[in-house]
């Protein structure tokens, strides 16, 4: 096993994370989704494509009432997950799942059951062979690279979501069509919110939030800018860096 780095503070030093020293590493993406979880939220919340546990740590801070699942695939950041499960004192909440999740048979030996989840968080991989640049590194490539696409991802992530559930996921603002066609009729009440690194600026990221059956409209949301123009954090930005206030 590789080496670790040593525990980073996040959401103003409230969590403590180790991570690989290479390969895929979280920081605002994990934030921003992470802020997205209903501070009320009771039953289970899933963390779909876990790594080292950022996004379903943050999410059990903000979220107290709440269980956590969180669902990955390569051994290494399980283990690393577990670990920090441990050093933030969060084991009795939360529930490491090392599956595939694109195997029925691979998500049922895990733990995993359909239509259980009351809130679904997913960072899919951003990337598809033959339409990007694929990482030499193959724990960044395992994060960052899907050779399926993301509509499989989707349709699995959604049939661990209880009918009237909550998604959201964080994706490239480049990818918008993709994500809007690989939902497709499965969710409703959707909220678009796109990212801006600083004002002016193009999206960089979306997020996208639905409820599933719904048939409520979608919502475009006026935009999150994360900087200033001298580079420093927005006060929005600022506040939900340390685990403080809402995203939706």
């Amino acid at each position: 096993m590789e080496k670790r780095s040593e525990a980073a503070a996040f959401l103003g030093g409230r969590l403590r994370l180790r991570q690989m020293p290479r390969g895929h590493r979280a920081g605002t993406d994990a934030v921003l989704l992470a802020a997205a979880t209903p501070a009320q939220t009771r039953g289970l919340i899933l963390d779909i494509g876990a790594g080292t546990g950022a996004v379903g740590l943050a999410a059990a801070l903000r979220a107290p009432a709440a269980t956590l699942g969180l669902v990955e695939i390569d051994p290494e950041s399980c283990a690393l997950a577990r670990e920090n499960i441990a050093t933030n004192a969060l084991a009795a909440r939360i529930r490491v799942h090392e599956a595939d999740l694109l195997s029925i048979a691979a998500r049922r030996a895990g733990g995993l059951e359909n239509e259980s989840a009351e809130v679904l968080l997913t960072n899919p991989p951003y990337l598809t062979p033959g339409r990007a640049r694929v990482s030499p590194d193959p724990r960044r490539a395992l994060a960052h690279v899907s050779a399926d696409g993301l509509e499989p991802w989707l349709r699995a992530c959604l049939a661990l979501l209880r009918p009237g559930g909550l998604f959201v996921m964080i994706h490239r603002a480049d990818a918008l069509a993709d994500c809007l066609a690989s939902v497709g009729t499965r969710l409703g009440a959707l909220a678009l919110l796109p990212v801006l690194p600083r004002e002016g600026e193009a999206a960089t990221r979306i997020l996208l939030r639905g409820l599933k059956g719904s048939k409520a409209p979608l919502s475009l949301l006026p935009p999150l800018v994360l900087h200033e123009a001298d580079g420093a954090f927005t006060p929005r930005a600022a506040a939900l860096n340390r685990g403080e206030g809402e995203l939706f």
